[in-house]
């Protein structure tokens, strides 16, 4: 049950319980610390660098192997309940790229503007040849969020939740908030980027939205 999970009860009261957000990215943890807020939980997310956890090494080759492996290691070194977000950008048009790697897109992890500025430079000549054959075809993006929740470091049933969250790929940036890839994430419904949105509105239609809703139903 999820109050076993997420609370222990005493006299009545709810004692607050901590998770570790097994990330650093202020970005994510604001998300999860408003997504948390409105689901009324009564649990204290902690990013892993305030307990001084280094970052795992994420060998695995998708984004459910990668956090996993993320939420054991920050549960084993702090002892505590912790939930993984493995995230990013999949472009069907380069190979489903940067895929699990798109924190490190261009050579350094989290340079976002270097990133974007790789995404739009790999996608030149896929625009190019468009213009070419007449095609005004807009090239489609999907965001990825893969969240992996673990009661103890050696949890043999972690808990999955997935988002999915499609819209087209702009060759500029537009807009001034959200992180990572936000800016050129067009979503052509709202005619407006992620990076557009306020964060209410981000948080009901994101990937990281929909994979938290996921992860709270199945607890």
């Amino acid at each position: 049950m999820l109050k076993d999970t997420v609370s222990a009860v005493k006299e009545g009261e709810q004692v607050e319980q901590q998770w570790v957000l097994a990330s650093n990215n202020k970005g994510k943890l604001a998300e999860f610390e408003r997504l948390f807020a409105a689901a009324n939980l009564n649990v204290t997310i902690i990013p892993q660098g305030q307990l001084n956890i280094e970052d795992a090494v994420e060998d695995g080759l998708s984004f459910v192997e990668n956090a996993i492996i993320k939420a054991r290691h920050a549960s084993r070194i702090s002892r505590l309940p912790a939930i993984a977000d493995d995230s990013g950008l999949c472009v069907p048009a380069l190979g489903n790229a940067p895929g699990i790697y798109s924190a490190r897109f261009a050579g350094e992890h989290g340079n976002d503007a270097n990133n974007n500025a790789k995404l739009i430079n790999d996608l030149q000549p896929i625009r190019a040849q468009n213009r070419l054959d007449n095609k005004d075809t807009p090239i489609k993006g999907i965001f990825v969020c893969v969240l992996a929740f673990v009661r103890h470091a050696d949890d043999p049933l972690p808990i999955i939740a997935q988002g999915l969250w499609q819209g087209e790929i702009l060759e500029t940036p537009h807009g001034e908030g959200g992180f990572g890839y936000d800016p050129l994430f067009w979503l052509p419904e709202l005619g407006a980027t992620a990076a557009s949105l306020d964060s209410a509105d981000k948080n009901r239609m994101s990937h990281r939205g929909q994979a938290i809703r996921q992860l709270l139903q199945q607890l």
